[in-house]
Parts: structure tokens; C-alpha cells; sequence
């Protein structure tokens, strides 16, 4: 360590070897601390060295676990849940838009021609990307075949990042509780689909079915609400175009 001269230091009467004699005791004392502690020190890792490797041990074989799970099973995992969905995501399109759609539906959930529907892909392949898309689209097949309780089951397992699709589930899980008769539950829903996405698709229909079933419980003034930003903010939209006389009846309530 450097020393230095403070200002207005005396010199030392005390003989120069004298001195010497206290530095080198000084520095043996330093030493045989270090030496002391560098022996305890190394005891205590002889005495302990087995639980010190093996918890080293534990930590590297976790990151490597974790590693080799991302790598050689969940990745894996991942491409063949897609593949799964392909299928039963084709009988599901197929029963949107073609005929026979009530066993197309109950194809995409169960399964055909070797392949996985919906319900397997959830249980086979949980965690993944394809499962979370299966479990909404399970949900919208049991709401297109009337199992409105399946359909609200599914639906509100349903958890994505994707606003639009987030959207699109909360107001299918209203129009299933409105086809069961409840219609507080229904309303929530469809406010909370709204007010999950703001864009041109889903927000105005969720906002009209909002006031429409608004009105009919007696929420006269939000659904007023709902109504006239429909028009404001989405004046090109097909709801548009049947607000208007909604928003009349609605301001001559008294």
C-alpha cells in the first residue's frame, strides 16, 4: 500500500532497524492470518466437498435439462403439434364453409384418417402453440354444434397474445351464455371483447351485440354509448348502418 508524508511531519527518533523490526512483525502477523484462514478455508471445502459438487452438479445438469428439453423435446414437440393441427383445423374450415358441417365439426374435434383432432392435440401436446390454437377452435366447434357449456369450457381456457383472436373468444364465450339465457354474463362478455381489440372486424360487432342486449337489461346509457361509437369510429362498418335508428329510440327514451 503507498504511504505518503503529511504536511508538517516529524521525523522519527526511533533507530531505523528498530523500525524494521516492527514492519517485518507487523508483516509475519498478516501472514500467518492469511495462512490461518487459507488452512480453514480449505478444510472447510475438503469437509464440504462433496455437497459443494454435488450442487454444482445439480445446477448443470438443470441448465443442461433445460436445454436439451428446449432442443430435442419441446422443439420437436412444437413441429409435430402443428402437423396434427393441420388436419383438424382443415375439417374445421371445411365445416365453415361446405355441407355435412355438424360431423365435420365433431371431425376436427376427435380426429380422422389417423390423425389427431382438436381434444388430442390439447392433451397430447400441452404447452404448445398448436394446443392453445386448438383449444380455441375446439371451442368454437362445440359453440357451432350447441354445446354452449363445452364451448364456454374451452373458450375461456383459451389463452394468447393475439389481440384479435383474444377478442374473438371472449365474445364467442357471450354469445354462448346469451344461448343459455344469461344474459348479464353475456353482456360482460361481449363488453369485455370489445374492450379487449380495437379494430374494425370484431370491435363494432361486439359493441352492437353489447347495446342491443344493453338495452334489453335496462343499460340504456351505455348502450347509447356503444351505439354512437359505433358511428363515430367505425362509420364504414356493416353495424353502422343499423345503429342509427337504435341510437333514435334509445335518446326519445325518457
Amino acid at each position: 500500500m503507498a504511504t505518503y508524508n503529511k504536511r508538517g511531519y516529524k521525523k522519527s527518533i526511533a533507530p531505523r532497524a528498530e523500525k524494521q523490526v516492527e514492519v517485518d512483525s507487523t508483516t509475519a502477523e498478516v501472514f500467518d492470518k492469511l495462512d490461518s484462514t487459507a488452512s480453514r478455508t480449505e478444510e472447510w471445502i475438503s469437509k464440504f466437498q462433496n455437497f459443494i459438487l454435488a450442487g454444482v452438479g445439480i445446477i448443470a445438469l438443470s441448465v443442461l435439462s433445460y436445454l436439451g428439453y428446449q432442443s430435442y423435446i419441446f422443439e420437436p414437440k412444437k413441429s409435430e403439434a402443428v402437423s396434427e393441427l393441420s388436419q383438424a383445423q382443415y375439417y374445421f374450415d371445411l365445416a365453415v364453409n361446405g355441407q355435412e358441417s355438424d360431423s365435420l365439426f365433431r371431425r376436427s374435434l376427435n380426429g380422422g384418417e389417423g390423425k389427431y383432432g382438436f381434444l388430442d392435440i390439447i392433451d397430447n401436446y400441452g404447452g404448445t402453440p398448436a394446443a392453445k390454437l386448438a383449444t380455441y377452435s375446439a371451442g368454437m366447434a362445440y359453440l357451432n354444434l350447441g354445446d354452449y357449456i363445452k364451448a364456454i369450457e374451452y373458450l375461456d381456457q383459451f389463452d394468447i397474445d393475439d389481440l384479435m383472436l383474444k377478442a374473438l373468444a371472449k365474445g364467442a364465450i357471450g354469445d354462448a351464455f346469451a344461448e343459455i339465457g344469461q344474459p348479464e354474463e353475456a353482456y360482460d362478455y361481449y363488453v369485455t371483447a370489445f374492450e379487449s381489440s380495437d379494430n374494425s372486424f370484431s370491435s363494432p360487432k361486439y359493441l352492437l351485440k353489447a347495446g342491443i342486449l344493453g338495452t334489453s337489461l335496462g343499460k340504456k346509457n351505455a348502450a347509447l354509448r356503444y351505439f354512437k361509437k359505433i358511428q363515430s369510429e367505425y362509420p364504414d362498418s356493416a353495424e353502422a348502418l343499423r345503429v342509427e335508428v337504435q341510437i333514435g329510440l334509445l335518446e326519445n327514451i325518457n
